[in-house]
């Protein structure tokens, strides 16, 4: 009985060890540069022309407000001397709105600028991010890390998931 107990434990521990063994061997990292593939992806090109155009837009109303500020400063250096005291103040006031209306548009303006490009990449984010799923599951990856900016410090190249991914969607470049 006693031979038959320490077979039996010795049965189990080394179940116990290759279920661990096996369980570290499923692990699988692979990366990609998110950055890269999205560049690569077909609609960027487009997306970039939208963007640029509304960001042309808003450069145009931001140069009329400082050309209407440029006047209005002009304006008032030239006629100061022979303004009264709450003339001065009053085109003054007037001045320092107008600028605070512009830093406000300016700040507005870049908050909307970087609103419309996440609007207009969030169906090719959502699609890349499909394809790198879809090609995760395929090779039995467990983990797919974003490569740039230093979040990976070291990986082997034939980890890289680019190729498998750019042939999912269909890009050859």
């Amino acid at each position: 009985m006693k031979t038959f107990v320490k077979i039996l434990t010795v049965v189990a521990l080394i179940i116990a060890f290759s279920s661990a063994s096996n369980a570290q061997n499923a692990l699988k990292i692979g990366y990609i540069d998110f950055n890269t593939l999205i560049a690569a992806m077909p609609g960027v090109d487009s997306v970039k022309i939208k963007l640029q155009k509304y960001q042309q837009t808003l450069t145009d109303q931001l140069d009329a407000m400082r050309a209407e500020f440029e006047n209005k400063y002009l304006d008032y250096q030239s006629q100061s001397a022979s303004m009264s005291d709450l003339i001065k103040q009053t085109k003054e006031k007037e001045l320092q709105d107008l600028q605070s209306r512009i830093d406000g548009f300016q700040t507005k303006a870049q908050q909307d600028l970087q609103a419309k490009q996440q609007e207009l990449l969030a169906p090719i984010v959502e699609k890349a991010k499909g394809a790198i799923k879809e090609v995760a599951k395929e090779n039995k990856y467990t983990y797919v890390l974003n490569s740039i900016e230093d979040v990976v410090l070291y990986n082997e190249p034939t980890d890289d998931l680019m190729a498998l991914v750019k042939k999912k969607l269909g890009i050859s470049k």
